[in-house]
Order: C-alpha cells, then structure tokens, then sequence
C-alpha cells in the first residue's frame, strides 16, 4: 500500500464501483490505493477507504448504506488491517 500511494499522481490508480461491486461482498471492507470512480453499479453496503472518491462512486456508495473512509480513517479504526481487501 505504502508504494502505491508514494508514487506520483500521474500514476496512481483508478477503480470503478463495479469493480467494487464484482470482488467484494457485503459487509467487506476494502481499500483503494489511488480513487474511485463513480462507473458501474453496486448492489451491495461495504468500506471503502481511498485515497478519493469522486462525487458519483461516494453517492453510489452511500445509496448501497456503505461507507467512504480516508485511508488514514481505516488505519485508526483497524490498525492491524485484519480483514481489508486491497482492489486495484
């Protein structure tokens, strides 16, 4: 994770919320190093931390009863980082 976010803008990743929707189940919390963006749908609540949303993939999320975390918000809730998934 580390290496990914240290890495320039430029180069950072991009992951759709179906991405999202496709690896992940309900409940699951997951972390994106780069931003979500809003394409796709999802039909399911989950965690996702990222380093940012757009405002499309944050509203999708929200209308699915997940959550938009910051990275540094998953840290502190869970600083063992037990359970998370790391999409892209």
């Amino acid at each position: 994770m580390a290496d990914r976010l240290s890495r320039s803008r430029r180069r950072r990743i991009a992951v759709n919320v179906s991405r999202l929707n496709r690896y992940t189940k309900e409940g699951e919390t997951a972390v994106v190093p780069g931003k979500v963006l809003g394409a796709g749908k999802i039909d399911h609540p989950l965690h996702v931390a990222a380093f940012a949303f757009s405002e499309q993939a944050r509203l999708k999320i929200l209308k699915a009863k997940g959550k938009c975390l910051s990275i540094l918000e998953l840290v502190e809730r869970n600083p063992k980082g037990t359970n998370v998934k790391i999409i892209g």
